[in-house]
């Protein structure tokens, strides 16, 4: 059997078009890098997804790690019939999904001076993509 350049280019870019068409883009979570509070605010921190992904049938994961110390996790949600705090985590804390925004909200009722920590949102299986720093204003502290 004699095959061609030409053939051999046309079997190269059908494989290449079928190993690239399984290929999706990656998840992506986005957060402000620092954020002010106030205490005694309810004070939100967004933690938004990329295109191509919904909050709906994703799982969100907060974390919180204060300096010195280790991520300590805060918060999931998946539902509002599936969602919870971890072990000691005070009921100031829960999260808020926007899915016009296609974005969940880490919510801190009565925000306190000892919440000045570095946030951290993540989704099931993904890695960690970014976090907030809560800053108290300066007179406040």
């Amino acid at each position: 059997m004699h095959i061609s350049l030409r053939m051999l280019w046309a079997y190269s870019a059908l494989f290449l078009g079928w190993l690239f068409s399984g290929l999706e883009s990656q998840m992506i979570l986005t957060q402000p890098s620092s954020m002010s509070a106030s205490p005694g605010v309810t004070f939100n921190i967004p933690c938004r997804m990329n295109t191509g992904y919904s909050i709906n049938s994703e799982r969100a994961r907060w974390y919180q790690q204060k300096p010195g110390g280790v991520p300590r996790f805060l918060y999931h949600y998946y539902t509002s019939t599936d969602q919870g705090r971890g072990t000691g985590v005070p009921e100031r804390f829960s999260v808020s999904p926007d899915a016009s925004q296609n974005l969940w909200n880490l919510v801190i009722s009565g925000v306190q001076m000892e919440d000045d920590a570095v946030y951290y949102c993540a989704s099931w299986d993904y890695k960690l993509t970014g976090h907030t720093v809560i800053d108290f204003n300066e007179e406040l502290r």
